[in-house]
């Protein structure tokens, strides 16, 4: 498979390219600056210098061409404020997911955060940031010509991966590492049968294939 990845150089997506790249899939991660460049090519990815707050649908349409899946990954960062939520987690998300269907990418995978809610109510950065997710997964939703699914984390943590996790439509709050953040979405791109589900995950018990597999077709 080609799998492009919006955010190429946030944490869970190096993680996800070395996991992908490994299995033998050909992996770009589109990146803001050309410095973070290396650090893509060492995850076995191709770097795609390309800005995702300025750029037209049509520019992101055409990296994603002749690609297999597309994951959006890509966030604003815990030390920005709510305009580039609005820019980053919520505008980016949607163009990446309008470019991917001017792309004809069905293949959609959306790295979101547990409590995203459109509604959700507050002026705090946080507030913003959840219902700038929520706005941004409805819209995905909405999009008849992707075949999309939502991976909702819970709060996140540079533990070392256990391989072991719950995913659920619910599984209520809980803490999960990166690694295995990445691992759950490196099946979730090779399991279309996850179509149309929104899942929580955090670490908990079950392998992550078999996790994978038992929310596959519900």
């Amino acid at each position: 498979m080609r799998i492009v990845i919006a955010g190429g150089h946030g944490q869970i997506a190096l993680r996800l390219e070395r996991l992908l790249a490994a299995r033998g899939d050909e992996v770009a991660g589109i990146i803001r600056r050309a410095e973070q460049a290396d650090d893509l090519r060492e995850a076995g990815a191709e770097p795609i210098v390309l800005d995702l707050e300025s750029a037209s649908v049509e520019e992101v349409a055409e990296r994603l061409r002749g690609a297999d899946a597309a994951v959006f990954a890509a966030g604003a960062g815990p030390g920005s404020g709510a305009a580039r939520k609005e820019t980053v987690d919520k505008g980016a998300a949607i163009l990446f997911a309008d470019a991917a269907v001017r792309a004809g990418v069905r293949r959609h995978v959306v790295v979101s955060s547990m409590g995203a809610d459109a509604r959700h109510q507050g002026d705090d950065v946080f507030d913003v940031y959840l219902r700038a997710k929520g706005e941004a997964d409805d819209h995905v939703r909405a999009q008849e010509a992707l075949d999309w699914t939502i991976l909702r984390p819970g709060t996140l943590t540079n533990d070392a991966g256990t391989g072991l996790v719950r995913l659920e439509a619910h599984t209520g709050p809980g803490t999960i590492p990166r690694d295995d953040v990445a691992a759950v979405l490196a099946e979730l791109v090779d399991t279309p049968a996850t179509t149309g589900l929104t899942l929580e995950v955090i670490s908990d018990s079950t392998p992550v294939s078999v996790a994978v597999k038992s929310v596959a077709g519900n």
